[in-house]
C-alpha cells in the first residue's frame, strides 16, 4: 500500500467532518533507516504481515519461516511485488541464529508464540508477536523477564492500541467524558462450523509436523488439526477467548485503567456440535477488580447474531454516560439519558469473520509503530507487559471454565490463590529439548 492510499484509508469521519489525527505513522528517517525483518508463520495472518511490513518505507522482509509448503507459497506470493525476495528457512532455531535481520515477526500457532519470541530475544532480535503472546500465564511472565533481560523491543499484536481514534477516546474517558468508568462489556460472535471427528492419518509430505509441534509434547497427527482448527485444542490452542476475545477485553482493561483481577468466573461449553472441538464455543466470563470495576466478555463462536448491530465490540459504562465501540476505530458516546452526544466513524469496518485482518489496513498503524520503535522514534503501544495483563484475563477465564471453579486472584500479579486444581494450569509441560527458560 502506498503512503497516500494508507492515509486515505485510515482517515476518520467524525460529526464535524473528515479528520486525520496527529499520529506518527512514519518516522522522519523511515526511507533511509532500514529495518530488516523475518516473518514466522505465513499461512494466513503472517502472509499479511509480510506483505504490509514490506510496504513500509525502509523495511525489508528478508526471511519467511514456515513448516508447510502451501503456507510458504502463500507467504512468497504475498511479497511477490516487494523489492527484495525473501529467503525461506523452515527451522526457527536456525533462523534466529542469523545476524542479518533486526526483528522477528511471529504469527505461528499459539503454542509457538512465547517460545519463538524467547528464541528471538535471546538471539538479539526485536520481536513482534501476535496475540495471544502466550499459551499459558507462566509463559507471559517469562516473556516479560526475557524482554527485561535482553533489552529488546517487544510489540504484542493488540493493534487497537495504535488506532488514533481509540487513543483519543481513552484520553477523553480518563478526562471525564463519561464520568467514572466502572463497568465494561466485550463480545465476539461468529458462525464457525463443526470440525468433525479427526482421523489419524500419515503426516502429509508437505508438512514437517515435528517442527510444527515444536515445544508442545508430541501427539499423533490427525486430519482436522492443520491449518486452523488447532485453535480449539487445548494442547496447541487457547480457544476463542484468546483468539478473538483478547482484543476487546484488552480495550476494556485499557479504558477502565485496571491491571490484574481479584475474581474470575466463566460459564459455557461446547454446545453447538459434538466433535473434537475442546474449548468453549459459548462462553461468558466475568472479571472483578477489587470492589470498583468489572469486565464481562461474551463469546459465541457458532452463533453470529450481533450485539449492538456488530459481530464484535465493547461498551464502557460510566456514571455520567456510555461509550460503545463496534469492533474497529469507530464509537458512539451517550449521556445518562441515552442521548447520542458524540460519534466517530472510521472508513475501516471490523469484520469478525476475517481471519487475516479483522480491522483491515488500520493494522498499519500498529505495524508502523513497531518499526518506528525499533528505529528509536517511538514507543510501542502494546508492550509485552500490557499484552500479558490482557491475555492473562483470557487465560484465567479458560482456567475457571476448565476447572469449574471461581478463581480468587492476587491483585498484584493475577496469580491464582488457594486453588491447587486451577494452579496446575498456570503453565504447561514441554517436549524434551524444547523447554522455555530465561
Amino acid at each position: 500500500m502506498k503512503r497516500r492510499t494508507f492515509i486515505k484509508n485510515a482517515s476518520i469521519a467524525s460529526a464535524g467532518g473528515l479528520t486525520i489525527l496527529n499520529f506518527p505513522v512514519f518516522g522522519k528517517n523511515a526511507p533511509s533507516n532500514k529495518v530488516v525483518v523475518a516473518v514466522m508463520g505465513v499461512n494466513s495472518r503472517g502472509a499479511y504481515h509480510a506483505e504490509k511490513f514490506a510496504e513500509i518505507p525502509g523495511v525489508e522482509v528478508a526471511y519467511l519461516c514456515d513448516v508447510e509448503d502451501g503456507a510458504i507459497k502463500k507467504g512468497l506470493s504475498a511479497v511477490k511485488n516487494a523489492a527484495r525476495k525473501p529467503t525461506v528457512e523452515k527451522d526457527i532455531r536456525k533462523l534466529v541464529s542469523k545476524n542479518d535481520f533486526d526483528a522477528l515477526v511471529i504469527a505461528a500457532p499459539d503454542h509457538w508464540h512465547a517460545p519463538a519470541a524467547l528464541l528471538g530475544l535471546a538471539n538479539g532480535k526485536h520481536v513482534y508477536v501476535e496475540k495471544p503472546c502466550s499459551h499459558n500465564p507462566q509463559e507471559g511472565e517469562m516473556l516479560i523477564a526475557a524482554q527485561k533481560k535482553y533489552g529488546k523491543i517487544v510489540q504484542v499484536g493488540s493493534q487497537r492500541r495504535s488506532f488514533p481514534t481509540l487513543i483519543e477516546a481513552v484520553k477523553e474517558v480518563r478526562g471525564g467524558l463519561i464520568g467514572n468508568p466502572y463497568m465494561a462489556k466485550a463480545w465476539y460472535t461468529n458462525s464457525r462450523k463443526s470440525i468433525g471427528v479427526g482421523k489419524s492419518i500419515p503426516v502429509p509430505a508437505t508438512l514437517d509436523f515435528d517442527l510444527w509441534q515444536g515445544p508442545a509434547p508430541r501427539k499423533a497427527f490427525q486430519d482436522n488439526l492443520v491449518h486452523y482448527n488447532w485453535h480449539w485444542f487445548w494442547h496447541w490452542g487457547t480457544g476463542e477467548a484468546c483468539n478473538n476475545g483478547n482484543h476487546e477485553i484488552d480495550c476494556c482493561r485499557w479504558f477502565l485503567g485496571v491491571d490484574f483481577p481479584t475474581k474470575v468466573t466463566s460459564a459455557g461449553g461446547r454446545y453447538a456440535f459434538k466433535d473434537d472441538w475442546e474449548t468453549p464455543d459459548t462462553q461468558i466470563a466475568s472479571f472483578e477488580f477489587g470492589n470498583n470495576k468489572t469486565i464481562t466478555w461474551e463469546g459465541r463462536s457458532c452463533n453470529s447474531y450481533p450485539i449492538e448491530g456488530s459481530g464484535r465490540g465493547f461498551i464502557i459504562y460510566g456514571d455520567k454516560g456510555t461509550l460503545v465501540n463496534y469492533g474497529g476505530g469507530d464509537y458512539k458516546v451517550y449521556d445518562t439519558a441515552n442521548k447520542l452526544v458524540k460519534e466517530i466513524k472510521s472508513n475501516v469496518k471490523a469484520d469478525p469473520n476475517n481471519t487475516v485482518s479483522a480491522s483491515g489496513n488500520a493494522d498499519m498503524y500498529h505495524l508502523s509503530n513497531f518499526i518506528e520503535s525499533v528505529r528509536g522514534n517511538a514507543t510501542v503501544t502494546a508492550s509485552v507487559e500490557e499484552g500479558h495483563r490482557s491475555v492473562l484475563l483470557c487465560h484465567l477465564a479458560n482456567i475457571a471454565q476448565r476447572t469449574g471453579t471461581t478463581l480468587q486472584c492476587d491483585p498484584q500479579n493475577g496469580r491464582i490463590l488457594n486453588n491447587k486444581v486451577a494452579t496446575k494450569l498456570w503453565g504447561r509441560a514441554y517436549e524434551k529439548g524444547w523447554e522455555m527458560t530465561v
